[in-house]
């Protein structure tokens, strides 16, 4: 297939860019950034700049392409003003999803987050009635990346039932990779007994990738929103535990789950509808201690 992935140069988008030339399909990658001016990289595919929030150049973009994978955004709320989180997500996606409808696009696989039921980014302490966290999980958005998000699946929904846009909407979590496991999830390691609003979930951006190909490869009808973790928390400790010891006062029910050191987040309905199958984890990159085992 042909497919456009914007925010290309982006942690999640760059994954994706190689696992789609890997699998055989031309792909076009767009991001803010000016491109480089040298000799391209061997299978390196097109890269055209552009800015999604200007119709007109998310118009020329799509067209010509078998499939889109949206996943140019502001990553969160901590880093630019609220107004400019929002209004540069929604405006974004909702001209590229525009342009899906308007060009005939067969299949758009929008990147929407784990943050859409509020816990991560809320003001307050929003917590899950239930873990692990599914898509039947209540949204309740509380900060403008969230939300944000929350605003795009339900335009993909609406887009669907009026014009047939097949779409599959990703909620990632942590997403980690050799550059930033020690970092990000190395403390959690060493010390799991503290507040993780992830509930100690995390996804490996290879096996990420591999869902994203999956979604695009998909012929699911209408709009799905699927969780991608990995199955493990990053912590090695039962997942009851965890949350006993951390957050046992807040009522949250722990259902039973096929491994104890499950994590937060059950993944197993893009297991069903992709046939994704994780294969890495924490392990693969840290030691006991959390210590990047390559040094």
């Amino acid at each position: 297939m042909r497919v456009l992935v914007t925010g290309a140069r982006g942690k999640v988008g760059r994954f994706t860019v190689a696992a789609l030339v890997r699998a055989g399909h031309e792909v076009t990658a767009t991001d803010l950034g000016p491109a480089v001016f040298e000799r391209p990289e061997e299978a390196e595919p097109p890269y055209l700049q552009a800015d999604l929030t200007d119709a007109g150049e998310a118009d020329a973009l799509v067209q010509g392409h078998d499939a889109v994978v949206h996943a140019a955004a502001i990553p969160d709320p901590l880093h630019h003003a609220p107004h400019r989180v929002f209004a540069n997500n929604t405006m974004s996606a909702f001209n590229v999803i525009e342009a899906c409808v308007r060009f005939g696009i067969r299949r758009l696989v929008n990147i929407s987050s784990e943050t859409v039921p509020g816990v991560v980014f809320a003001d307050g302490r929003v917590m899950p009635p239930y873990l692990p966290i599914d898509e039947e999980t209540p949204a309740r958005p509380q900060d403008p990346y969230a939300f944000s998000k929350h605003v795009i699946e339900q335009w993909c929904t609406a887009r669907w039932e009026k014009d047939g846009l097949r779409t599959i909407s990703i909620r990632p979590s942590w997403v980690s990779h050799p550059g930033n496991y020690a970092r990000n999830l190395g403390p959690l390691v060493r010390e799991p007994f503290q507040d993780s609003l992830n509930f100690w979930s995390y996804t490996d951006a290879q096996d990420l990738a591999d869902a994203i190909r999956l979604a695009c490869e998909s012929e699911a009808d209408g709009h799905e929103v699927l969780y991608i973790a990995q199955p493990d928390n990053c912590t090695g400790r039962p997942l009851a535990e965890l949350v006993e010891r951390v957050y046992g006062d807040r009522g949250i029910d722990v259902r039973p789950t096929e491994r104890e050191d499950a994590s937060g987040i059950d993944s197993s309905k893009a297991q069903r509808l992709l046939g994704w199958r994780p294969t890495r984890s924490w392990r693969d990159h840290l030691d006991e201690d959390g210590n990047d085992l390559a040094g």
